[in-house]
């Protein structure tokens, strides 16, 4: 790792390591230390190494399983080229983003169709699988998001309609990249492609229709969503009609995950006021727009 190391920068995001550009000798890469959840190296380490050549993941150059507090396991990538998707959207023109909502559909498509046999997190770097217990009323009772007892009844509601959906749904596993959203995409700005999904610190073996809805959590654009869902919908690997829906209702033990984090941070403190729109109104759309619209 020290022949990386000359120079390195911060960089955003990561919850449970802390990220930085490195660069030695003219090469550039990314080191993350996996400070709060050691044992996650070897597991990123093999995703990535799985998922290779079916998604535009980095390169693993190196891995440090093991550690301790004051030296760290990490994990070494490459950089990846392009920038960030969501900096991108915000002045892509309808031809752009229709593009890039191909894209995210195909990479959706991809996921789904990556299956497990259980749902769970992954717990080493042979991805065995670590079941996951109880269900979303107990996971609220973990949490301490304040809600009176008629918000707590709204959102049972939620909860018990959103299970009725699932259960209709595709009855199976899959990779779930579960952060699956712009901020962790990267595009090229000329020729319009998708060129990295990074930050799988969250990934585990779970519902195919999570990822779309992490996707569309706050999607207010019906010109990126429609490509997506056209191509899930060609896919055959989904088969309903009520994609955002069942996006939607899968999305919800990582929306209230998200929720009960700091408010000081932009994006909890927004799904922390769309859990309680679901549980003022008892509604698993909460006034979010009809992305199902026909342009």
């Amino acid at each position: 790792m020290s022949d990386f190391a000359a120079s390195a920068v911060p960089l955003p995001g990561g919850y449970q390591g802390q990220t930085y550009a490195v660069s030695a000798g003219g090469e550039d890469a990314v080191l993350k230390l996996y400070v709060k959840d050691p044992a996650r190296a070897a597991v990123d380490a093999a995703l990535l190494q799985l998922v290779r050549g079916l998604l535009p993941v980095p390169r693993v150059l190196d891995v440090k399983r093991e550690g301790a507090p004051d030296d760290p396991p990490y994990l070494l990538t490459e950089r990846l080229p392009g920038v960030n998707l969501e900096v991108y959207l915000a002045t892509a023109g309808e031809d752009e983003r229709r593009y890039v909502g191909q894209q995210l559909g195909e990479l959706l498509a991809r996921l789904s169709g990556m299956p497990f046999r259980s749902f769970g997190l992954f717990r080493d770097g042979d991805l065995g699988i670590e079941p996951l217990r109880g269900d979303l009323e107990q996971y609220l009772d973990s949490l301490d998001l304040g809600m009176t007892p008629a918000q707590r009844e709204g959102l049972e509601s939620v909860f018990m309609d959103a299970e009725d959906l699932l259960a209709e749904g595709v009855d199976r596993f899959c990779l779930v990249h579960s952060d699956f959203n712009p901020k962790n995409l990267l595009v090229d700005p000329e020729t319009v492609r998708i060129t990295g999904l990074i930050d799988w610190e969250f990934a585990h073996a779970g519902s195919p229709y999570a990822d779309l809805g992490n996707l569309l959590r706050f999607c207010t654009d019906p010109v990126l969503a429609r490509p997506v869902l056209d191509v899930l919908r060609g896919s055959g690997l989904l088969g309903s009609d009520r994609l955002v829906d069942l996006g939607r209702a899968a999305d919800l033990w990582a929306l209230l995950d998200l929720a009960a984090r700091t408010p000081r941070h932009e994006v909890a403190a927004a799904a922390h006021r769309l859990v309680f729109r679901m549980a003022d109104t008892g509604h698993l759309s909460a006034g979010r727009p009809d992305l199902e619209v026909v342009l």
